[in-house]
């Protein structure tokens, strides 16, 4: 499996629904659970379930498994299983108590957002991250 597909996968339905403040950490030497963990803020319980959906439809579509999705009944933090990366998906205040970042942050994986210049390669059109010219940490404060 190609862990950067994945992430851009998951990246781009995070946002196709104009997720907040997308971070994306490297946790191979962290944890042999998963490489990647995803982490990103949605305003309210109807944004954070259709980012969830999103983000599946989005894994899905690009061939990648989604083992599991929790947290959407009550909507404040969502977590989508996909296997090799997990996407937490936060109001933000609950983001804020939580404070993942602190866990996972030591290792930020930097790849494109589509608020760069020339634009976005989505996941299923073949783009490939680590080929790209060094951008910046996945981390996106305030925009939306």
């Amino acid at each position: 499996m190609d862990i950067r597909k994945l992430q851009r996968a998951i990246v781009d339905g995070l946002e196709d629904v104009k997720a907040q403040d997308i971070v994306v950490f490297d946790t191979e030497h962290l944890s042999a659970l998963f490489e990647r963990v995803i982490v990103a803020s949605g305003t309210s319980n109807r944004q954070t379930k259709a980012l969830a959906a999103s983000v599946r439809d989005a894994v899905k579509s690009g061939g990648f498994p989604v083992l599991r999705t929790e947290g959407e009944s009550n909507g404040e933090w969502i977590i989508v299983d996909c296997g090799a990366a997990v996407a937490h998906i936060m109001q933000p205040d609950i983001r804020r108590y939580y404070h993942l970042e602190e866990l996972w942050g030591d290792k930020p994986v930097k790849m494109k957002l589509g608020a760069t210049g020339k634009g976005l390669v989505k996941a299923s059109e073949g783009g490939d991250d680590e080929d790209a010219a060094p951008s910046r940490p996945v981390a996106r404060k305030g925009t939306t």
